[in-house]
Formats: structure tokens, C-alpha cells, sequence
């Protein structure tokens, strides 16, 4: 059977399929300079499971407590030397990367503290966590205050504002390394790099922090390796390769991994307890498969890039920007428009492909959004996705795809979904 064949069982018309093989074309090169990182980063953590000799016993199950948990000990100890870290905190027990945050945060700021972030606005969900938007539990209900220095109009860091806000009650900078739900561009390690410099020189005390979700191993080094003291994550994104069912990690400098270890368990226990559950060789195994499954979902992105690019529609970062993170964002211009291409990657999805999205009142959000997500693990962002709030200008941010050939045909089943709504014009 040909290839189109598949696809016209698919409800791809020969149209969009031509528009898409005419776009995979164009980007051999970009894939090629893809697998080159993957395959660097596929090294990187294959040696640091040599050196930590792992072996069939570190998959073995813990319940109760979880004592000697060997398994989860060694694990934490590749986590922290494929991160270059000195210490990592790997957890079942972290439900989400907005967990993994919280912890971080409320594990090393005290009464009187104050929290800035020099990159604007964060993340939606940590708007409560902050206190930005009030809520029970909230780092300003604990008497840490907020400061936060916005982008300039060009997307860079607004150097002298940032000089301005750092003060004698600075005591850790938050840097969120994706977009999340904003049409700024990401940053490059790179750039993060050159941010933690400038601050070092003003108060090199300050601990930073690196929200990390989205980035893992889309690039060869990683916020650690230029100066974060910790780098924070989910494990149903990036480094859980599809397979880890739930978690998240922590990883930085001794002292605050400590801190955070009290305050996911409780003070005096730290990392001593914590049982397994039997996600152990899902963890490790996700984690191995990771530099592949992100090679996948950065290819569906620049692809996606690609095709809506041409077909005028405004997208972040463009097809030839080198990436930093997975998400690629689409700004669609109307509600109709993130309708249909969400209905398109629900449709293309091997769970729940025949359910329709709608926007809700998702929790956490101050707007309706709109989600596709047909996962085989619930909300898993490493897994092909489309979401977006539903508010001007209509941008919808698609990630993940554990294959390539998935995420390609996400987002055909999509641009046929705008096609068919009369939402846009193929030639």
C-alpha cells in the first residue's frame, strides 16, 4: 500500500497530503541537524546510566515508606549527572510541573523573601501559586512577595529594569524558559545563560531558578550547565519519553534539592521516604527514550511552523529559528480557527479520537481554554497535544508527538480540519 493510501484512510485529501510531502522536502537539513542533538543527547544519558550501573534490580517495586529504595536512589543520581547537577529529586509523588514549582519555590523562600521573574508574566497556573491571583496557600499568603520585570517589545530582557528590581529582599529568581501561553519567543540556554550572568554580577547570592518544561533535550546542554541552581520539570513532558505515567524532578545544588526533599515529604524525612509503586522502570526507560521521542515532537513543530507559516498565518518561532523548546504556537486569528485545529489533532489521536473539544473553565486558568488531547497518560504534553486560551489573538501552542509520523499527521488532519471549514485556501 502506498503512503497516500494510508493517508486517505486517514480523511487526508490529496491536497494537504501533496502540501505536506511538497513541506517535508524543505526541511531536511533542519531534521538532520536534529537527530545530531539527539544523538548527542542519547550519549549523554546512556553514559551517565553506565556510570551509575544501573541493572535489573533498580526496577524492582517499594511500597509503604519506601526505605532503601535503591532503584530511586540511583535514579535521582543519573537525573543528577545527565543535568550536571550535585543532586536531583525524582518523583512519583510531584503530580505535575506546576507541583514540581511549588515545591521548589516554597522550599527555599521564607516570610519577608520576595520572588522575581525577569521574564515577564509567568505560566497561567503559577499566577495562584505566586498570589498574583489570589488563592488559599499562595506564596503571598505565606508573606513572600512578587516582582516581576516584562520583556521588552522586541522578546529580550529589559537589563536595566532587571538591575533595578533586584533588591536586598531578592532572594531567588524565577526564569521561565518556555513561552507557556504567550506569544514571546522561548530562550535558548544560551540566553538564559547570559540572564544568570548579568544577575550573578548584581547579587551572586540569589538563587535561580530555571522552569525547564518544554526544553529538555531539545538542545545539548541545559539551564544547569550556565548557572541555574536548580532546573525544574515534569516527567509527562519531555524527560518521561511518553512513558512515565506520572512525576517530576528537581535538579540543582545540594542544599536547595535538601530543602525541596522536606518540603515534598516533611522536615527531618526528606528523600529517605517515598515509595516506588512500580513506576521505576518507566522512569528509567522513558528517560533513555527521550532524546528520540523529542527529536519526533520538534520535527512536527517545525513542520507545523512550516506549513501554517506559508499559509499566512503568524507563527513563533518561524521554521528556519533554531528551537529551544517543543512548542510552536499558531496564531489563528479567530475562535473558529482554534476549534478546527484542535478538532484536527483530537481526530488524529489514538485515544479518544472520535471526541469533539470545546472550550471550558479549565481549573487554574482565568480563561476558557480549548484542549486537544487523545494521550495514552492524561495531560501528557510529550504526547500530541493543541491547547490555547481562548482569548485574543487566538493562538493555539501544539507540542509533543511521541513519533514523528504522529505529529505529521496531526497536524495534516488539522490543516484538512481548517480546510473543510473554509477557514483556508490551499493552491
Amino acid at each position: 500500500m502506498e503512503r497516500r493510501e494510508i493517508y486517505r484512510e486517514l480523511g487526508i485529501s490529496e491536497k494537504v497530503y501533496s502540501l505536506g510531502e511538497r513541506t517535508v522536502g524543505k526541511l531536511k537539513d533542519r531534521f538532520e541537524r536534529i537527530d545530531a542533538i539527539a544523538e548527542y543527547n542519547q550519549g549523554k544519558i546512556l553514559a551517565a546510566m553506565r556510570k551509575n550501573r544501573v541493572d535489573a534490580a533498580c526496577f524492582a517495586s517499594s511500597n509503604g515508606y519506601g526505605y532503601n529504595d535503591a532503584g530511586r536512589e540511583k535514579l535521582e543520581r543519573v537525573y543528577a549527572d545527565v543535568f550536571h547537577t550535585e543532586a536531583a529529586l525524582v518523583r512519583q509523588q510531584i503530580v505535575c510541573g506546576t507541583h514540581a514549582l511549588t515545591v521548589a519555590l516554597s522550599a527555599n523562600l521564607l516570610p519577608g523573601d520576595e520572588l522575581l521573574s525577569p521574564v515577564g508574566k509567568p505560566y497561567d497556573t503559577l499566577e495562584e501559586v505566586i498570589g498574583i491571583r489570589p488563592s488559599k496557600c499562595s506564596l503571598k499568603e505565606y508573606g513572600v512577595t512578587y516582582r516581576q520585570v516584562d520583556l521588552l517589545p522586541s522578546g529580550g530582557f529589559d537589563y536595566e529594569n532587571i538591575e533595578k528590581a533586584i533588591n536586598e529582599k531578592t532572594k531567588l529568581v524565577t526564569i521561565q524558559r518556555s513561552k507557556g501561553y504567550q506569544a514571546r519567543p522561548s530562550f535558548s540556554v544560551g540566553k538564559i545563560g547570559e540572564l544568570i550572568s548579568f544577575i550573578r554580577k548584581i547579587k551572586p547570592e540569589v538563587i535561580i531558578m530555571v522552569d525547564n518544561c518544554y526544553g529538555e533535550f531539545v538542545e545539548t546542554t541545559e539551564p544547569s550547565d550556565v548557572g541555574a541552581d536548580m532546573v525544574v520539570g515534569s516527567l509527562i513532558k519531555n524527560p518521561g519519553g511518553g512513558l512515565a505515567p506520572v512525576g517530576g524532578y528537581i535538579c540543582g545544588k545540594r542544599e536547595y534539592i535538601d530543602r525541596c526533599a522536606y518540603r515534598l515529604s516533611a522536615p527531618g524525612l526528606g528523600q529517605e521516604v517515598g515509595a516506588s509503586l512500580g513506576v521505576s522502570q518507566s522512569f528509567y526507560q522513558g528517560l533513555f527514550l527521550a532524546p528520540t521521542v523529542v527529536a519526533g515532537a520538534e520535527k512536527g513543530a517545525i513542520f507545523a511552523a512550516e506549513i501554517y507559516g506559508g499559509l499566512g498565518f503568524k507563527v513563533i518561532p518561524s521554521s528556519k529559528e533554531e528551537r529551544t523548546d517543543i512548542i510552536q504556537a499558531v496564531e489563528l486569528g479567530s475562535k473558529e480557527g482554534m476549534i478546527a485545529f484542535c478538532k484536527g489533532i483530537q481526530k488524529a489521536a489514538p485515544v479518544d479520537s472520535y471526541v469533539t473539544p470545546v472550550p471550558w473553565a479549565m481549573p487554574g486558568y482565568e480563561d476558557e481554554v480549548i484542549m486537544a488531547a487523545g494521550a495514552f497518560v492524561q495531560g501528557s504534553s510529550i504526547e500530541l497535544s493543541a491547547d490555547g486560551p481562548v482569548r485574543e489573538p487566538y493562538c493555539v501552542f501544539f507540542q509533543g508527538g511521541l513519533t514523528w509520523y504522529h505529529a505529521k499527521t496531526g497536524i495534516l488532519t488539522s490543516v484538512q480540519e481548517m480546510l473543510d471549514g473554509k477557514l483556508i485556501n490551499i493552491d
